[in-house]
């Protein structure tokens, strides 16, 4: 076959691929010795195939002479593999497709699983579908195997889901649905921040499981550099850290809470409950009493108990405790040590301004932390206590009797 075009009249799957508008992306760097086997496998199944050449500087474009059927996106200079997939997800648009199922051009992936990503379109339309490949198989490289693992913990910081495998590039996208979030990143970190930023966006993600081929040692070819890609991954991880607990959970917090419904459901705990007023306005106290009180990581399940056991409103005291959200601890901690200094006299040390606040500085100070958290737990308790007795009050005025 080398040497001469190979053509397939009607593969396998076609009229699968064509009904969901579909197609197989593969990106490639200097993988002349894989490429011409990976299409031959992939054509079996459709011809609806795009290969982006990301500067190679070996024999790929003459590979890619062999099959002309297989659309190309090609430029000169390497610039990374998440620019390779960002220029793969722009040309498969332009052509009309709306999926996109991505494999590397190593030969570590198998044409047989497409199906598989075919079959996920329609079980989990407009989602991400990773591919789990058995990280406990042969020949899995322990950089990999650790590297995933680190991946999956932090992408389950940042979106609460539990991942088996955020690394793997056999991955179906939604395109179409993805098509107004902007990416950054250029190199293996685009596969991370992918994931992250699309579940961020109101994207699903899913996996399903593939079978992946490593080579023994000797016959590896990587283009992942350690440093530099781990490096790079670092500075990602720390950037969606921040991006994470300081917007996006927040923001998924209040809309939960402000969506139509939650909000209905709120007002109507508020005003319309069996709770008398007083009930309820020491429900919402006791719930910021809770979301103070330095109990970190107990608070929530403490304030449950104590609510059933006091015959508190529950959905009220539950909402108010979350005060503790990522926003709100800077000012928390802050207030904490202001409201302490006056129980320690004498002895009471500088308030550390809220930028400056970390764990070293409350184990230093942590009896004027301890003692002024206690305080201003039990001040903004009474506070938003009154307050929302007052506002209820208010409103009974106005619509008259509500209980």
């Amino acid at each position: 076959m080398e040497g001469k075009p190979y053509m397939r009249e009607q593969p396998e799957y076609q009229d699968a691929f064509d009904q969901h508008k579909a197609t197989v992306l593969i990106p490639t760097y200097n993988n002349a010795g894989s490429l011409a086997a990976v299409l031959r496998d992939v054509l079996t199944y459709t011809n609806c195939v795009l290969v982006v050449n990301d500067g190679s500087t070996d024999d790929t474009l003459q590979v890619l002479e062999q099959f002309p059927q297989v659309q190309l996106v090609s430029y000169t200079q390497n610039r990374g593999k998440g620019f390779a997939l960002r220029k793969g997800f722009a040309k498969a648009l332009e052509l009309g497709f709306d999926y996109a199922i991505t494999l590397d051009a190593d030969g570590q992936h198998f044409a047989k699983d497409l199906p598989t990503m075919l079959n996920c379109i329609e079980q989990y339309p407009n989602t991400i579908v990773v591919g789990a490949r058995n990280m406990n198989q042969e020949n899995v490289p322990g950089k990999s195997s650790f590297g995933n693992r680190f991946s999956n913990f932090w992408f389950w910081l940042y979106t609460g889901k539990k991942a088996p495998d955020t690394q793997s590039g056999y991955r179906l996208y939604p395109i179409r649905a993805m098509k107004k979030i902007r990416f950054y990143t250029r190199k293996y970190e685009f596969e991370v921040e992918v994931l992250v930023r699309s579940v961020w966006n109101g994207i699903k993600v899913e996996f399903a499981p593939i079978s992946v081929y490593y080579p023994p040692a000797e016959e590896r070819v990587s283009h992942f550099r350690p440093f530099q890609d781990f490096s790079r991954i670092s500075v990602l991880n720390t950037v969606l850290f921040f991006i994470a607990f300081l917007y996006i959970k927040p923001r998924d917090f209040f809309r939960s809470l402000f969506s139509k419904e939650k909000r209905a459901a709120l007002l109507n705990e508020l005003l319309e409950s069996d709770h008398s007023h007083e009930r309820k306005a020491a429900s919402i106290g006791f719930g910021v009493f809770m979301g103070i009180v330095p109990i970190w990581g107990f608070q929530l399940i403490v304030a449950i108990f104590l609510s059933v056991l006091l015959k508190l409103n529950k959905a009220l005291v539950i909402t108010a405790a979350n005060i503790s959200i990522p926003p709100m601890i800077p000012f928390i901690l802050y207030g904490s040590f202001l409201a302490g200094a006056p129980w320690m006299g004498e002895q009471a040390t500088a308030v550390p301004l809220p930028s400056e606040l970390s764990l070293d500085s409350i184990k230093v100070n942590l009896q004027q932390y301890i003692s002024g958290s206690i305080t201003l737990a039990v001040a903004a308790g009474l506070l938003f206590g009154i307050i929302s007795y007052i506002f209820m009050k208010l409103v009974n005025k106005k619509t008259g009797p509500v209980l």
